[in-house]
This record gives C-alpha cells, sequence and structure tokens, in this order.
C-alpha cells in the first residue's frame, strides 16, 4: 500500500510537472532571456490609445459604457480629421520623458482602425484624415530610435460577424437574448479577418517589436482561447516576426510560453509576480488618470512623486512600466500629459542610471526605511531612491565592508561613510551597519538617489 501510494505521488508530480512545461515553441529559457534582453533593460515605455473614441472625449469605452448603436457611433468615424497630428513630436516627447518603446492602438474594441487595411472599410484612410496614422507613427518613432510595438484587440464591437457577448456595446439586459442577438452572427468569419488583420500589421510595416494582444474573458457569454483560434495566431506571430515579444492575454495559460510577460493592470504588485514558483517577466500598464483614451473631464490624475514611485517600485521588483497616454481627437498631447511627461523626463536624464538596465537588488541587501532600492547587476552598482529625505544621519543596515563609495546620482557628488552623528544615535546602528553622512538640505530633485559603488 505504502509503495503503491509513493509511486501515485510520483506519477501525479511527473503529471503535474509536465503539464507546467507544456510549451508551444521550442526555445530554451536562454533564447527568450535574449530575446527579451533590450525590454527588460529599457524598463520604460509609451501605450498610446487614440482613435475616433477621442472625440467623445468620454473615456475609450464610452460606445460600451453608453450602449451607443453603431449608427449613432458613426459620427465620430465621419468627423475624425486629426489636422494637428505630429508623431514625431509624440516620439520626441517619449524620449524626453525617457522611454525606450511604445505601443499604440492600431485597433480598439470600437473596431475603428488607424492603418489602412485592405479587410475593412472602417479605417482611418477614410475618414477625413485619409491617412494611414499608423505608417507615419511608425516612421517617426523608429527616427527617434524607440522600439516600436503595436496593440491589436481581439474584441471588434463594429464587426457584423463578431458575436455579441457580455463586453460587447450591444449586449442584451435579458442573457436570455443573446441567441437572437447573434443570429446570422459567424465567428469563423470574424477570426479569419482578425488573423489577417494582424498577419498585414506583421507584414506591411517592417520589424515590429512587440504586440499587445487583448484581452481574453472565457466563460458564459464571454470569449477565450477557442474563439480567438490563439494557438494558431501565436504560431502565426512568432513565424511573421521571430524577436517579437507578445503579451499574455490570449487565453494560453496551460502553455509555459502562451505569452512573453505578464501584464498587471492599474496597479502595483506587491512582489516579483511568479508561476509555478518561477518570477516572470512583466510588464505594469498604468494611466495618468482613471482612463486611457481621452477624457476632458476626468481629474484623478497623479502626480510627479506618484508616477516616479511608480517606475521606481516597479523597477525594483524585476519589472516594466508602460506608462498611457490618450491624445486629443486633433491629434495632440493633453497638456495634463504633457506636464507630466516632462516631469518625468526631468528626473530620468539625471537619474535613469538607476531604471535603465536595473532589477531587484539582492536579497543580501536590505531595504532602509522610506526608500526603494534597484540594481545593475552589470555593472554592480545599487541605487537607494529616497522618497522621504532623512536628517543627516542614513544608516544602511547590514552594508558594513560592502560598499566602497557613495555618491549622489543626479550630480556626481561623494557621500562620506561616517560614525553616527548626535547623542543617542550611537546605540541606533549595529556592528555591520553603514552609516552615511547626508546634507541637511534636500537636493532640488523629486527623489534624491544615491549610487552605491559595491565593494569586490
Amino acid at each position: 500500500m505504502k509503495r503503491s501510494l509513493i509511486l501515485a505521488a510520483f506519477c501525479a508530480l511527473c503529471l503535474s510537472t509536465a503539464a507546467q512545461e507544456k510549451r508551444i515553441f521550442n526555445e530554451t529559457p536562454a533564447q527568450k532571456e535574449k530575446r527579451l534582453a533590450w525590454w527588460t533593460n529599457d524598463r520604460f515605455g509609451m501605450f498610446i490609445h487614440w482613435g475616433i473614441y477621442a472625440l467623445p472625449a468620454r473615456h475609450e469605452w464610452v460606445q460600451n459604457r453608453e450602449q451607443i448603436s453603431d449608427s449613432a457611433y458613426r459620427k465620430y468615424f465621419e468627423l475624425f480629421n486629426p489636422d494637428l497630428y505630429n508623431p514625431r513630436e509624440w516620439a520626441r516627447q517619449a524620449k524626453a520623458a525617457g522611454m525606450k518603446y511604445a505601443v499604440i492602438t492600431t485597433k480598439h474594441h470600437d473596431g475603428f482602425c488607424l492603418f489602412d487595411s485592405k479587410y475593412t472599410d472602417y479605417k482611418s484612410t477614410n475618414t477625413p484624415a485619409k491617412r494611414d496614422l499608423i505608417r507615419e507613427w511608425v516612421d517617426a518613432f523608429r527616427a527617434e530610435g524607440l522600439k516600436i510595438g503595436f496593440y491589436y484587440s481581439l474584441i471588434d464591437w463594429h464587426h457584423p460577424d463578431f458575436t455579441i457577448d457580455n463586453t460587447h456595446a450591444q449586449r442584451p439586459r435579458n442573457p436570455e437574448d443573446y441567441d437572437k442577438l447573434n443570429k446570422g452572427r459567424d465567428m469563423n468569419k470574424y477570426r479569419t479577418f482578425m488573423h489577417n488583420q494582424v498577419r498585414e500589421l506583421l507584414t506591411n510595416y517592417g520589424k515590429v517589436d512587440m504586440l499587445w494582444l487583448d484581452f481574453s474573458y472565457p466563460g458564459k457569454n464571454g470569449k477565450g482561447h477557442e474563439d480567438w483560434n490563439s494557438l494558431d495566431l501565436i504560431k502565426m506571430v512568432r513565424k511573421l516576426q521571430p524577436a517579437i515579444i507578445v503579451n499574455d492575454r490570449l487565453d494560453l495559460k496551460e502553455y509555459a510560453d502562451g505569452g512573453d510577460f505578464v501584464t498587471p493592470e492599474q496597479f502595483k504588485v506587491s512582489a516579483w509576480p511568479t508561476q509555478n514558483g518561477q518570477r516572470v517577466p512583466w510588464e505594469t500598464c498604468q494611466t495618468f488618470s482613471g482612463s486611457w483614451g481621452y477624457y476632458r473631464d476626468e481629474n484623478t490624475w497623479k502626480d510627479n512623486k506618484q508616477l516616479l514611485v511608480l517606475l521606481i517600485e516597479s523597477v525594483s521588483k524585476g519589472g516594466n512600466v508602460l506608462l498611457n497616454v490618450g491624445p486629443t481627437a486633433r491629434g495632440k498631447f493633453d497638456p495634463r500629459a504633457q506636464k507630466a511627461l516632462a516631469g518625468m523626463g526631468e528626473w530620468m536624464e539625471l537619474h535613469g542610471r538607476s531604471i535603465y538596465g536595473c532589477t531587484q537588488a539582492p536579497d543580501e541587501f536590505a531595504r532602509p526605511d522610506h526608500s526603494l532600492i534597484t540594481y545593475n547587476p552589470t555593472t554592480k552598482r545599487l541605487y537607494i531612491h529616497l522618497l522621504d529625505y532623512p536628517l543627516q544621519n542614513f544608516t544602511l543596515p547590514g552594508y558594513k565592508g560592502k560598499v566602497k563609495y557613495a555618491q549622489f546620482l543626479h550630480d556626481g557628488s561623494e557621500i562620506k561613510f561616517s560614525a553616527p552623528a548626535g547623542h543617542w544615535i550611537k546605540n541606533e546602528v549595529g556592528a555591520n551597519d553603514l552609516n552615511l553622512s547626508l546634507p541637511v538640505i534636500k537636493p532640488g530633485v523629486e527623489i534624491p538617489v544615491i549610487e552605491l559603488i559595491l565593494a569586490d
């Protein structure tokens, strides 16, 4: 009996391990790490949500939220004319903010395409704009040395064969009405349309660095991998663009390589995300305010320190940040977004070294109070971000003998090691702690950073 139980447990473990390692592609972990290397180095990118929903300026889900009919929504298509659109200006602002890559919505859930697709008339070339707006965007961002990525919505509220489900703008109040509303709709035809459009995007614009496919919601009156034919879709994507990085929203979680990174949205993770006990690449997508698309009257905008802490904290846990801008209907960045980008850029110009190429610090380096730490494994430098600027003494717990030199990153000025100054504080510093003597006046940057050059 005991032997049978052991054998059964062993078989279960083998089956569990096999399930965890179920794969689509023949790629080793080292090969994947190399493919993602530029992305894990760059850490900071721009998301751009733009489409005809910028005209109502009430959130990119306005058609869904207000359940606007196709005929009523069409006025935005007929009026879309971004006469001030200058993607070179967008690219310059992204670069100045310290961003290294960008992802733009080629088609969002409303089905409108910013690119010249031969599979639909619902596209920018048929609006008063009369241009392939993605073509211009790609050229502009590449010219600034930024990597480019395409967002493509798996959902399509406009397409006549996309079956009405629980996210559809025309969803019924009574669940029993789904069958009646979907009479004549054919997801097979929609799948073909969707795959063809993705093929266009990955064929007609040269090298594409990232693909954001959004999103799956399996279950009753929802859609998952079978509805998208996700397995064939991701195989096609990787065949057309072998070096591309793809997100995790195809509902292929049964495969270890069903997506290259996980995508926590609109929240800060408590720790580096894991799957099956292993740390995984991740990127949090975030907005300046509560909306992805341009929302004229939405005012819950994050301040400069909140945005910087979001970036620093994400990198300190091994992740990336994709920060969103929703341009106006005329093609300009909202002045509030421009201000936010400029504020981040001012800090990044001086402190980018603590972000690019950095990750979570080794466990031996404890995080001092009121700070966040990042680590560059190539240069072997540690960065302490002072969220709350301390008084003159700054103690690093357990760091004694591990640090060769300390300096402020913004100006490269030395920070001296010192014995603790002040009555009683000597009793607060342990034998293995390192005390730094900081100037009383906080440096004139939002979040000062101490760069530690570690001992060999």
